[in-house]
């Protein structure tokens, strides 16, 4: 039985990557991409691809999970900003998103991630975390016309 259709371990660690890592951290990258992008054209994720590889990750700290030694998810972050987040389709929607975000929240203090305003599903997911939109810009980081939305964690007071 595939681990992606049964629950989760319950012992899963989230763990640093490095440049070993790059090759399939861009299969997952490019496979959930491919899943949750659909606004997304064959010629722009041709044209992001190298970009993320050879710009992004290098500058990052990447941190990720893997189940039964193959990546399952990752999470890109700088200093202050969740850059990238991005979960194997086969593991979409089993909690691993969650874990990372709360990593980032408890372990790294880093409250801030941007979103594609055209990915209503990780909109959702991160409105369900905890998170506002406080500012939008109409084109992404590249100049391209897919408007970024910046949230920021606003932890409910009790």
């Amino acid at each position: 039985m595939s681990t992606a259709c049964s629950s989760l371990p319950n012992n899963l660690l989230i763990e640093p990557l490095s440049s070993v890592d790059f090759d399939e951290i861009i299969e997952v990258w490019e496979a959930s991409v491919r899943a949750t992008h659909h606004f997304l054209s064959e010629k722009e994720i041709a044209f992001y691809k190298p970009l993320v590889l050879k710009y992004a990750l290098p500058s990052m700290q990447v941190f990720g999970i893997k189940i039964e030694d193959k990546l399952a998810g990752y999470m890109a972050v700088s200093s202050y900003k969740v850059e990238m987040l991005f979960i194997a389709p086969e593991f979409i929607g089993k909690g691993l998103g969650k874990k990372l975000i709360s990593f980032a929240l408890d372990n790294l203090h880093i409250n801030l991630i941007d979103v594609n305003e055209e990915n209503p599903a990780a909109l959702r997911f991160y409105l369900h975390m905890g998170y506002e939109i406080i500012s939008r810009d109409e084109v992404d980081g590249n100049g391209r016309p897919h408007p970024i939305l910046h949230l920021k964690y606003q932890p409910i007071e009790i």
